[in-house]
């Protein structure tokens, strides 16, 4: 990776800051939906800093500028960025997080410029108490960034495909009408749905509009009376007319907010509120007026994170031939390196998609691949691209991280080989990873337990060594629908604590070790929460457990049989007569993977 040239970027935008007579202007990540993923058009912060991973925040003064992004990017920033930016480490000591910086780092009584439609409501207002310590403002204006962007590309209006309660297991007349309910109990006149995620999931429809992830540009209001979803023009056919039925009035996407100033009057005269979810924009709240509205974690978002026996049955569905595409491509890989084929990581990219694409039901890739080789394995988040992809090394540690997009449900697998003979710390390294992993995958806990509080189990091999991850240990999964998905979670964020787990709920499991210049280990599944019998059933509280989806073999020649204990083999054999047993079926037998599978797969 190189660094951009943000020398004239940011002059430019110096220059518009003077106009508009801001101190600051604050850039983050994220659109108007507070998306993680963002169409083209929306990708402000890597356009002004060069910085191109999906978590971040710039912050550009008239004589400095600052990037916030936490451990999975801190070596791919320290390579994007160019002289001009000062990266800040999120999460390490003596790092002030980008609000105390705003405060603290700036001077006292400055104007810090924001585009109200990128930030979020529940951030300006505790970000407007903490800078008024100091006397300084924030200041809304239009996207400064955006009027310096040559050649920005255009917003997408993809076309809208219909899904069927085969695999949604509702309808969106039956989402909405729950939703209603739990409007009723909140005690509010209406919903804003602004989550492009959440949109797509209520009204089961999917979308391209976001490279990856299949949704597209919309909004919705729900009230008690009517429900108006807001769409692109271009996106709107006789099909999803047809579809939405006399319940669900159409309105152009461009009108929402002309709408919500005019609701404005008769909210403030009735004295009712308005639920704004707690990840809506801030132009939203100042629209519907302040004093109307009311803030809570979207209800859509919840319901949509515990999926129905539909959405589970197409998870493990989907997984299985996910499974045997992956598998395919690692004995297509091992064969072409040792035949001395040289091949980069993008062509191993490419490959794994084509074999993908083989599969029932294949829509297309849920992320970027992570095809890296030896150093780049260590950029937690690597993209490799031509022409600077790295040969793949097969005296090297290879990681794979990669994922699908099926019409009945959403992949994410990572896997780490060796193609010849690793080392001693590498495999040292691997089995302590995959401690962790058994660890979470085996774990059984009461009602009531959130990921926050599992974390732990992920990084207890590891620490034993001294070692640890600076990334998340699991995140939420959708159905057909983004690859990362909350509210709940597994990791060190205080926020996971707020979320119990509970029984339809997706997560990943994907401890990880990272050494920098040489190599990066992570095994990832995806797991169901689910039910377990216990022996006892101390309060009377209910446990639970997982199921693994994911039936791709863990490598044994990387794994140090003397540091796992008795159930950790019993496991690990279990895991793999399991692969073979499921996923051999989706496997043309006696073909490089079905060999593949069989000898990976074999008792350790």
């Amino acid at each position: 990776m190189t660094a951009t040239n943000t020398t004239t970027r940011l002059q430019k935008l110096r220059e518009l800051m003077q106009k508009h007579n801001v101190t600051a202007f604050v850039v983050p990540s994220e659109d108007a939906h507070q998306s993680e993923y963002v169409a083209e058009c929306d990708e402000r912060r890597a356009y002004i800093s060069g910085f191109t991973g999906s978590a971040g925040l710039a912050v550009v003064s008239m004589d400095s500028a600052a990037l916030f992004t936490d451990g999975r990017y801190f070596l791919q920033a320290s390579q994007q960025l160019d002289t001009n930016w000062t990266l800040m480490k999120s999460g390490l000591p003596e790092v002030p997080t980008w609000q105390e910086y705003l405060v603290k780092n700036l001077p006292a009584g400055s104007r810090i410029g924001i585009d109200p439609l990128v930030f979020t409501a529940t951030d300006a207002k505790k970000l407007e108490t903490d800078l008024a310590k100091v006397g300084s403002t924030l200041v809304p204006t239009e996207n400064l960034v955006d009027l310096v962007w040559e050649n920005r590309p255009a917003r997408p209006a993809s076309k809208l495909l219909v899904l069927t309660t085969k695999t949604t297991g509702r309808t969106h007349s039956e989402k909405i009408e729950q939703l209603r309910k739990d409007l009723e109990k909140k005690g509010v006149a209406g919903f804003v749905v602004s989550g492009l995620d959440e949109v797509a999931w209520l009204f089961n429809l999917r979308g391209s509009d976001v490279h990856c992830n299949p949704v597209f540009f919309s909004y919705a209001v729900v009230t008690p009376d009517y429900v108006s979803l807001y769409l692109q023009k271009k996106s709107v056919s006789q099909e999803v007319r047809d579809h939405l039925g006399a319940e669900v009035t159409i309105k152009p996407y461009e009108s929402l907010f002309d709408d919500l100033r005019a609701l404005a009057p008769t909210l403030q005269t009735n004295k009712q509120k308005f639920l704004l979810g707690t990840r809506t924009n801030l132009a939203m709240a100042v629209a519907l007026g302040k004093d109307n509205t009311v803030e809570a974690r979207s209800p859509v978002t919840d319901a949509k994170a515990i999926k129905n026996e539909a959405e589970l049955e197409g998870m493990r569905q989907c997984h299985l031939r996910d499974s045997a595409a992956l598998i395919n491509y690692f004995a297509w890989l091992e064969e072409q390196l040792t035949n001395g084929v040289e091949l980069d990581e993008a062509d191993g990219a490419a490959r794994l998609e084509q074999f993908r694409a083989e599969q029932a039901g294949f829509v297309g890739l849920s992320f970027d691949t992570i095809s890296s080789t030896g150093p780049n394995g260590a950029i937690i988040h690597y993209k490799p691209e031509k022409p600077k992809a790295a040969r793949i090394n097969p005296d090297l540690v290879y990681l794979c991280d990669s994922g699908g997009q099926y019409i009945d449900g959403t992949t994410d697998v990572t896997r780490t080989l060796h193609f010849k003979t690793p080392n001693d710390f590498e495999k040292r390294a691997f089995t302590r990873v995959l401690q962790g992993h058994i660890a979470i995958d085996t774990a059984v806990f009461p009602e009531g337990t959130s990921g926050y509080l599992l974390d732990v189990l992920a990084r207890r091999a590891l620490w034993a060594d001294g070692l640890d991850f600076r990334h998340g240990t699991g995140h939420g999964v959708g159905a057909f629908l983004n690859v990362h998905e909350g509210p709940h979670g597994c990791g060190t964020r205080i926020a996971y604590n707020d979320i119990p787990l509970v029984p339809g709920m997706t997560l990943t499991n994907e401890p990880g070790y990272y050494e920098d210049g040489k190599f990066g280990i992570r095994i990832e599944n995806v797991m169901l929460v689910r039910k377990v019998e216990t022996l006892n059933n101390f309060g009377g509280r209910g446990y639970y457990g997982f199921e693994h989806v994911t039936l791709v073999p863990i490598q044994l020649k990387m794994i140090d049989r003397s540091l796992l204990t008795h159930l950790e083999i019993e496991w690990i054999n279990a895991y793999h007569a399991e692969c073979l047993a499921k996923v051999s079926p989706f496997l043309v037998k006696d073909s490089p993977g079905f060999k593949w599978l069989q000898r990976e797969a074999a008792s350790l």
